[in-house]
């Protein structure tokens, strides 16, 4: 029975089916926010966090729940991620407006992120028990392609999709794509990992992480409306520090850990992963540079989506050349060229001082550029990351870069919406640009258009973080385990 589920198309796509659950219709708010915000009546602040809890919490729980997958089976868990998914796509999409539209909205979008923690290692690992050789490349390739393709196509999609139906018919499509991965997936049978099944969960690890990450959510998306110096915050800063030094003492000693700290000995891993995080936080360009035009600029959040267009077909069609300057040169140049390349697709969305039909053809070859240059690092960092590791470590590794990725989103988008939103509510603070800068055109928007402009500066200051990072920890040449 086992042998008729190898190479199986229909399991593949169902898997892609939920893939596309989040990278596709989950992380659509970063074009969409700006909509959802006007239609629900609630803050910005609170915006901000229900954009970024989706990537936190996959990032939280993703190492946990693929060791979950290993333990009690793939199949399992990838059928919970869809029915997690469903339930928070329900919960988002018929969020009220008023004083329950954050309830609704948080945990539905808390919801979609456990989903993705479920789906995406536990996937992945039945990609590895039921396709073997060049059909497991093929099966990869279709997986990453759901994965990049979804993500490149998010602000595309989520724009037409506001702008033709409403934000809500989103989430609504989801749960259909949910429900269509749930019939691929049914009848495939069990794959378990070779695990003691003696072994205990790092329960307390999860739980001081957790809190760790959520007190540091919440100070970086709420400190500056309760106040940087408020009790609350040094209160938050005290509760991310203690739970994240208990956090390190834990898994520093747990024989079990789901983070394991002495993989970060190997420099070569250590860098990708850094590397990693430090280049999906810059995600938070795209949640400025489309909030930018529709606030700034009165664009439709379909007209903003359609200046994406050149990164989601960057991204899709160089994934593959990606691939082949690994082969030829290693790791650590096409590492460096695409987080370059993506420095200065960044740099051509700072000029927020001009005639926005200028910014306009500035943004859609930025944006071309931002998908090439993830594409060119994307599995180059990967094979850097895994290639360096004894083949015992593989597993937990892989989980903690794909972690890297989630957190990195997360925390990127928050600090730049976080950025963006405090100056464009308090344009005092950066007053003295006027006499630096020269803002062309309307002058109402201004204190937008100047807080766009640092938010945007935050992340090419990860590139160049990202960029050192590698320079100094991943070899020259091809990597191997030490």
């Amino acid at each position: 029975m086992t042998n008729r589920f190898r190479g199986n198309d229909r399991l593949l796509f169902g898997m892609i089916f939920g893939v596309l659950t989040f990278w596709l219709f989950a992380q659509t708010t970063l074009n969409v926010a700006p909509k959802m915000q006007k239609d629900l009546g609630i803050d910005s602040a609170t915006m901000n966090i229900a954009v970024a809890i989706t990537a936190l919490f996959s990032g939280i729980f993703i190492v946990f729940v693929g060791g979950l997958a290993d333990r009690f089976g793939r199949v399992k868990i990838v059928m919970g991620g869809f029915v997690l998914s469903i339930i928070g796509s329900l919960i988002v999409g018929f969020s009220p407006s008023g004083s329950l539209a954050a309830i609704f909205l948080l945990s539905g979008r808390a919801l979609q992120g456990l989903s993705a923690a479920c789906i995406m290692p536990a996937s992945l690992a039945l990609l590895k028990a039921y396709w073997d050789g060049g059909a497991r490349q093929r099966a990869i390739s279709m997986w990453s392609i759901g994965s990049w393709g979804g993500s490149g196509f998010c602000s595309l999609f989520g724009g037409f999709v506001a702008q033709t139906f409403g934000w809500r018919w989103i989430f609504f499509s989801s749960v259909f794509v949910g429900l269509l991965g749930i019939a691929l997936v049914k009848g495939t049978p069990e794959s378990r990992g070779d695990v003691q099944q003696s072994g205990k969960f790092d329960v307390a690890g999860l739980l001081s992480f957790m809190v760790a990450m959520i007190s540091l959510e919440i100070i970086v998306t709420q400190g500056s409306i309760m106040g940087w110096a408020s009790p609350a915050v040094i209160a938050l800063c005290v509760l991310a520090g203690m739970f994240g030094w208990l956090f390190f003492r834990i898994e520093s000693r747990s024989s079990n850990a789901f983070v394991d700290f002495r993989l970060f000995r190997n420099l070569t891993y250590t860098g990708a992963t850094l590397s990693n995080f430090l280049l999906n936080a810059t995600a938070g360009t795209l949640l400025v540079s489309l909030q930018l035009v529709q606030i700034g600029g009165n664009m439709t959040a379909q007209q903003a989506g359609l200046l994406t267009l050149g990164y989601a077909i960057a991204i899709v069609m160089f994934i593959r050349v990606g691939e082949g300057l690994l082969k030829r040169f290693g790791a650590r140049r096409p590492m460096i060229l695409g987080c370059a390349i993506t420095g200065v697709a960044i740099m051509l969305l700072l000029p927020t001082n001009m005639m926005l039909g200028r910014y306009e053809a500035f943004a859609i070859v930025g944006y071309t550029l931002y998908g090439i240059g993830l594409a060119f690092y994307a599995t180059p960092s990967t094979d850097a990351a895994l290639s360096s590791l004894p083949g015992a470590q593989v597993g937990s590794g892989s989980g903690i870069y794909k972690m890297a990725s989630s957190l990195g989103a997360a925390f990127g988008v928050a600090i730049s919406a976080a950025i963006f939103s405090a100056l464009s509510a308090n344009p005092k603070a950066v007053n003295w640009l006027e006499g630096v800068i020269t803002f062309q055109g309307r002058q109402d928007n201004l204190a937008v258009r100047q807080a766009a402009l640092f938010a945007l500066a935050f992340n090419v200051v990860m590139v160049v973080v990202a960029i050192v990072a590698i320079l100094r920890t991943v070899s020259r040449g091809r990597v191997s385990a030490s």
